[in-house]
């Protein structure tokens, strides 16, 4: 992601720019940081997580939402889009437009070579200030493996994995157990590499 070269703007002139853009940005500190489309591969996992989660929570007291819902740190002000969240019981928005999530119980982010380390690292302690986050979850493209970031009492998060087609992955947030095999449905390893990012 780079930054939009532009003078410093306030959340709501941000907000104002960001609805009428037809790309998505980041906004942190008063920059805007334009995000890169997604290949192949990395939308395919998108939307087999998505329709995976989407089905468990039918009939449930949640929503979820892909790609194109906003989330708000109000801590540390950043404003991203998430590859998929999940909002447990009412959602919380910023404003009366409802495009801009505040209470997120489950973040994933479907990792790319440009963006892992952004979101192993800055993008995750961002998160981590969530109140209402319980679990952040990571998906790798280059192998069938899946890290699952738990809290744990006041600031302390647990990592676990799940590696192999063969494996699950339980998000404990939604009372959710996805086999991996459905995650990379028609993923083949053996690709292009470039397709991945």
């Amino acid at each position: 992601m780079s930054a939009i070269p532009k003078s410093k703007l306030t959340p709501e002139e941000y907000l104002e720019f960001e609805r009428k853009s037809a790309t998505k940005h980041e906004f942190f500190k008063g920059e805007i940081f334009a995000m890169s489309g997604a290949k192949r591969d990395h939308n395919k996992i998108t939307t087999n997580l998505s329709g995976l989660v989407w089905q468990h929570l039918k009939g449930k007291d949640c929503e979820s939402y892909s790609n194109d819902m906003r989330v708000f740190v109000p801590r540390t002000g950043l404003y991203t889009y998430p590859d998929l969240v999940v909002v447990g019981g009412e959602p919380r928005f910023q404003d009366e437009v409802f495009d801009t999530l505040l209470n997120p119980v489950l973040l994933i982010e479907v990792l790319s070579e440009s963006t892992e380390s952004y979101d192993r690292g800055r993008k995750f302690q961002h998160y981590r200030s969530i109140e209402s986050l319980r679990e952040y979850v990571l998906v790798a493209q280059d192998e069938a493996r899946i890290e699952k970031y738990v809290r744990h009492g006041d600031g302390f998060w647990l990592l676990s994995e799940a590696v192999g087609l063969d494996a699950e992955i339980e998000f404990a947030s939604i009372e959710c157990r996805i086999p991996l095999a459905e995650v990379y449905d028609k993923i083949d390893f053996s690709e292009d590499p470039s397709d991945r990012d």
